[in-house]
């Protein structure tokens, strides 16, 4: 069987590809934001239900060019956050920076506390540093970081390599900080949807292991739980109570609870669960396997992504698993030849995005009827990089 998308709408890029990244397409139901990082700004465009622009559209003055950290945007997009090489800075629309928390430089053989980016801006052994990440709690409440310590103010200890941060969004006042057992090549977070307490940060150390956390504070304390220290996180579901991940091997894809254990029967192995591609030959050695790509259609629907192993041969497969029914993998089939799609992101409301081959525009899908497999178009696989981050390979396009 198989499971036809059925195409709900499309999203036109806010610049041109050459540009800028791909959008990304942020938030929740009815609060939906399409996001675009250029060299010298932020682009954000407010959304409605249909997806159509919905209110004005905000530029935000960007600090340093988009190879040198990543972003996130406040749900209403009235602050932005860059976190760079040598600080986290929050910038208004307006251009004026809010507030500044400057930390250890991300370039690994730097011990100098830098007090702007033009001290090392024009630097060779600057131009490609590791990174860390912001996000915003699910009502803008809070901005978490991920930082390369120390902090200006101090150090959490010397064995403290990175550190993870709660801030006050409105003066960058740091009401928490924990060592984040980690030492970052990269790194995102994924917000719990209902609950601004709590956070998800995945992190990549390149080969040496994906390390996930998971946050919460209680107004006093934040405490931090090792889910893993080889997996990464795709998504976490509408209630907040379920994580989607794949190992940093992408073998297995599995659902688990927020301290790390897979629920019951929830685990997918890429070679059992999988077909073969088509075409493949009984002895070939190229098994399918999961890719950093996917999340929770709603709370019980997953997809995923097989794109990046079968590149070679042409053709990418995406995959629907009812996690409270059949549990098995289904193949969804697209109304049209699709050409080189990249690895899918959920949406949580019963639908899933994926973005055209020139990244001109995103498209948004929803579960149409299922059927047999006479006719199924393929996708022709690419790659696309999640925020330019050097963590495992990409992840499509997230969504915060």
């Amino acid at each position: 069987m198989s499971v036809r998308a059925r195409l709900r709408a499309v999203v036109p890029a806010l610049l041109p590809s050459a540009e800028a990244d791909l959008p990304e397409l942020l938030g929740l139901p009815g609060r939906r934001l399409l996001a675009q990082r250029a060299d010298d700004a932020l682009v954000v465009q407010p959304l409605d239900e249909a997806f159509a622009p919905a209110g004005d559209r905000v530029r935000v003055p960007a600090p340093w060019p988009r190879r040198r950290g990543t972003w996130a945007v406040a749900p209403d997009a009235s602050l932005a956050v860059f976190a760079g090489v040598h600080a986290v800075r929050a910038v208004e629309p307006s251009g004026a920076t809010r507030w500044e928390v400057r930390h250890g430089c991300w370039y690994g053989a730097c011990r100098e506390s830098h007090g702007s980016y033009e001290e090392y801006g024009d630097r060779a052994d600057h131009r490609y540093p590791d990174r860390g990440s912001v996000g915003f709690s699910v009502d803008g409440s809070f901005v978490w970081a991920h930082v390369r310590g120390p902090l200006a103010v101090g150090e959490l200890g010397p064995d403290v390599v990175d550190e993870w941060l709660l801030l006050d969004p409105a003066d960058g006042r740091v009401l928490a900080r924990a060592d984040a057992r980690a030492a970052a090549a990269g790194s995102f977070h994924l917000p719990h949807p209902a609950d601004p307490a709590q956070m998800g940060l995945s992190i990549g150390e390149g080969q040496d292991g994906a390390p996930l956390r998971w946050g919460r504070w209680d107004g006093t304390q934040l405490s931090v739980t090792c889910v893993g220290d080889d997996l990464t996180l795709m998504s976490v579901s509408p209630s907040g109570k379920r994580l989607m991940t794949v190992t940093h091997d992408q073998d297995a894809l599995a659902v688990r609870d927020t301290g790390g254990a897979v629920l019951d029967g929830l685990e997918w192995d890429a070679e059992t669960a999988v077909p073969p591609r088509p075409g493949a030959e009984p002895d070939d050695d190229e098994r399918p396997y999961w890719d950093w790509a996917g999340g929770f259609v709603d709370e019980t629907t997953l997809i995923g992504s097989t794109v990046e192993s079968e590149e070679d041969w042409g053709e990418g497969r995406h995959w629907i698993i009812d996690t409270a029914g059949a549990r098995t993998p289904e193949e969804i089939t697209y109304p049209a030849p699709a050409g080189s799609r990249p690895p899918v992101a959920a949406l949580g409301d019963g639908g899933w995005v994926t973005a055209d081959d020139s990244g001109a525009a995103l498209s948004v899908w929803e579960r149409g009827q299922s059927r047999g497999n006479s006719s199924v178009f393929r996708t022709k696989s690419t790659t696309v990089p999640v925020r330019s981050m050097s963590v495992p390979k990409s992840t499509g396009v997230l969504f915060s």
